[in-house]
C-alpha cells in the first residue's frame, strides 16, 4: 500500500469520524453561532477605530491629517461610545446569541434562554462597587466566563424543563405570559448558584469568576498567540480540508475565544498607546493564510487561467473572481484540489510558510499588527490593511505572501496540467482510431 493511500486511510478512519463528531457537538456548534451572531457589531465597532484613531503619524505635516487628528481628539469620548457598545460588550451579544442557538436544540424558546444566558453572565461578571457596576469583564477579558455561563444556564434550563421542574399555567393563559412564568424556576436556580459559587471564589482567592479563569487560562491564551500555535492550527485545516470536512469551521470555532481577547488586548492598547501585544487573530488568518480561501488559493486561480488544460482554464475562468472575496469551492471541487494527491503538499504548505513569514515579519516589527475585526470575505490586500488600521506594511506582506504561493503551487499544477493533456492526447488517440460503423 502507498504512503498516500495509508494517509488517506487514515483521515478517512480516524481524522473524519472525529471531526464530524466535533463538528456537530451541539456546544461547539452553538459557540460558533454566538459569535457569528455578535460578528456585524464587532465589525461595525471595529469600522470605527479608523476614524478614533486615525493612520496618520502625530507629527504630520499634511494638513487634511492634522485635522483628522485633532478633530479625533477633541471628540474622542464621543467616538469612543459606538465603539465601546459593541465591541467593548462583545460578551452580551455572545452570551444571547449562544444562549439562542442552546434553545433551540433543545426545543426551548430561544429568547428567553439567551436572555437567561445573559443574565447568568452579568452574575459573574459585573460586579457591584460604590454603586458602581464595573464594566472590565464586557469585552474580550470576559469572553471565556461568557461562554461557560452561556452553556451552564442553557443546559441547566434544559435539565429543569426535561424533568417538568417548572411551573405550568393553564392553556387558556397567553403563550407569551406561560413562557415567562416558566422560566422563573430556572431564574431562581441560577442566581442561586452562581451567585453564592461567585462570592464563594472570591472570599477565598480574591478573585471573582472572569478573573479566575482568565487566571487560570493565562499560559493557554498566551501559547495561542505563538507560531506553533497558529501552524498547528493551519496544519489541522488544511488536513480536514484535504479529506472533504470544513476544517475551518471547526478551527476558527475553536479559536475565536483566544483571538476575540486577544484583539480587545490589542484595542485597549492601541487606545493607551502602548506596543500592542498580540499576532495572531482572526485578521491574520484571514488575510495572510486564507488568501483566495483556505489554501491560499487566489494566486492558483491565476495560474489556472493561463493553463493549457481546457478543464484547468475553465475552473480558472469560473473561480477566479469568487476567489477575490475568499470563496474558492469551485477551485477546490473543479481543480479538483480535495483528495487529489498532487496538490496535498502544497494544500497544506502553503499557508503554514506563508504563516511563518508573516508571524515573523509582524514579530520584527516589519508589519502593522491586527486591531480590527474584518469580514471573512474582505479581499486580502484591502482585508489586511483594515485588520490594521488602514496601514500599508500588511498590503506588501498579503502581496509576499501571494508570489510565494503562487511559486509554491506552480511546479504541481504544471504536473498535474502534463497529467490531463497526457490523458486528453490519449482519448483523442482512442477516438480517432475508432472505426466508424458502416451505414
Amino acid at each position: 500500500m502507498s504512503m498516500y493511500q495509508k494517509m488517506v486511510n487514515v483521515i478517512e478512519q480516524k481524522v473524519t469520524p472525529m471531526a464530524g463528531a466535533m463538528g456537530s457537538q451541539r456546544h461547539v456548534i452553538a459557540i460558533r453561532d454566538g459569535f457569528i451572531a455578535a460578528l456585524p457589531f464587532m465589525i461595525i465597532g471595529s469600522f470605527l477605530l479608523v476614524f478614533i484613531f486615525p493612520p496618520f503619524s502625530p507629527d504630520s505635516s499634511w494638513g487634511f491629517a492634522r485635522s483628522w487628528l485633532r478633530f479625533s481628539l477633541t471628540y474622542r469620548e464621543q467616538l469612543m461610545l459606538p465603539f465601546n457598545l459593541s465591541m467593548g460588550v462583545m460578551t452580551f451579544f455572545i452570551s444571547v446569541g449562544i444562549g439562542a442557538s442552546l434553545g433551540k436544540h433543545y426545543k426551548l424558546d430561544p429568547i428567553m434562554t439567551g436572555l437567561l444566558a445573559f443574565m447568568a453572565f452579568l452574575l459573574v461578571a459585573a460586579p457591584y462597587k460604590d454603586g458602581q457596576i464595573s464594566t472590565q469583564y464586557f469585552s474580550g477579558q470576559g469572553i471565556f466566563t461568557s461562554l461557560l455561563t452561556a452553556i451552564y444556564a442553557s443546559e441547566m434550563y434544559a435539565f429543569l424543563k426535561r424533568h417538568n421542574i417548572t411551573i405550568r399555567l393553564p392553556k387558556e393563559v397567553p403563550t407569551g405570559v406561560a413562557r415567562s412564568f416558566e422560566i422563573l424556576i430556572p431564574v431562581v436556580v441560577i442566581v442561586a448558584t452562581l451567585h453564592p459559587l461567585n462570592l464563594f471564589i472570591e472570599s477565598t482567592t480574591g478573585m471573582i469568576i472572569p478573573e479566575a479563569i482568565m487566571h487560570l487560562l493565562a499560559p493557554l491564551v498566551s501559547a495561542s498567540d505563538s507560531l506553533p500555535a497558529i501552524l498547528i492550527s493551519v496544519f489541522i485545516c488544511q488536513i480536514l480540508w484535504f479529506a472533504g470536512i470544513h476544517g475551518a469551521l471547526i478551527v476558527t470555532g475553536i479559536m475565536n475565544p483566544f483571538w476575540m481577547a486577544n484583539l480587545s488586548a490589542n484595542q485597549t492598547a492601541l487606545a493607551a498607546g502602548n506596543v500592542l501585544p498580540h499576532i495572531y487573530l482572526q485578521g491574520f488568518w484571514d488575510h495572510y493564510l486564507l488568501i483566495g480561501g483556505v489554501g491560499s488559493t487566489l494566486p492558483l486561480a491565476f495560474l489556472l487561467l493561463r493553463s493549457r488544460a481546457i478543464h484547468l482554464r475553465t475552473i480558472g475562468k469560473m473561480g477566479v473572481v469568487p476567489s477575490f472575496f475568499n470563496i474558492n469551492e469551485p477551485i477546490l471541487f473543479g481543480t479538483p484540489i480535495i483528495m487529489n494527491p498532487l496538490f496535498f503538499l502544497p494544500f497544506t504548505l502553503v499557508p503554514m510558510i506563508n504563516a511563518t513569514l508573516a508571524w515573523t515579519a509582524t514579530k520584527l516589527g516589519w508589519v502593522a499588527q491586527v486591531v480590527s475585526l474584518t469580514p471573512w470575505t474582505t479581499p486580502a490586500p484591502i482585508g489586511a490593511s483594515w485588520a490594521a488600521n488602514w496601514a500599508v506594511s500588511p498590503v506588501i506582506m498579503c502581496l509576499v505572501c501571494m508570489v510565494m504561493s503562487a511559486v509554491m503551487y506552480y511546479p504541481f499544477l504544471k504536473a498535474y496540467e502534463r497529467t490531463l493533456l497526457k490523458q486528453d492526447e490519449e482519448r483523442n488517440e482512442q477516438e480517432s482510431s475508432t472505426p466508424v460503423a458502416a451505414n
